[in-house]
């Protein structure tokens, strides 16, 4: 057919598989023709530099080195955290404290307060009480007279 005909000028082989009801089946092998174009295509990894032992040794230390200041700023960042755990620690503690020492004292002010009024009530009842006894003397004795 047309397409086949194609794709082998293009220089990959055409195997036609099977006729269906639907039309036909091919099977498209990407691969040149020739094998002299298979042996040009294929890559080759470039070619690896030997690295000296001095080369190796720097890298290893440069390595060691990013390692280690890399662990230094894990542990300054987690001290940071910890240091910032305990401020805020401390201040809870300290919110604590002074909401606990102003309710205390206003509780004390609350007390002090109904103590005032409870004596002040007791005074005048008590002094409600001798009105009362007073006028009851003054009653008897014009009652007796």
């Amino acid at each position: 057919t047309a397409v086949s005909g194609a794709l082998l000028s293009a220089g990959f082989q055409v195997k036609e598989l099977d006729r269906r009801s639907s039309g036909s089946a091919f099977q498209l092998i990407l691969s040149p023709s020739n094998a002299k174009e298979a042996k040009a295509k294929v890559l080759l990894s470039p070619e690896r530099k030997e690295i000296s032992l001095e080369e190796q040794k720097k890298k290893m230390a440069a390595a060691e080195e990013r390692r280690k200041s890399r662990e230094f700023e894990m542990l300054k960042h987690f001290a940071e955290v910890r240091e910032h755990e305990k401020e805020v620690l401390q201040k809870v503690v300290e919110e604590r404290n002074t909401f606990s020492k102003t309710t205390q004292e206003n509780l004390a002010q609350k007390m002090e307060a109904y103590k005032e009024n409870r004596g002040a009530q007791m005074a005048a009842l008590s002094e409600k009480f001798k009105a009362r006894d007073k006028k009851l003397e003054e009653v008897k004795k014009k009652l007796s007279q």
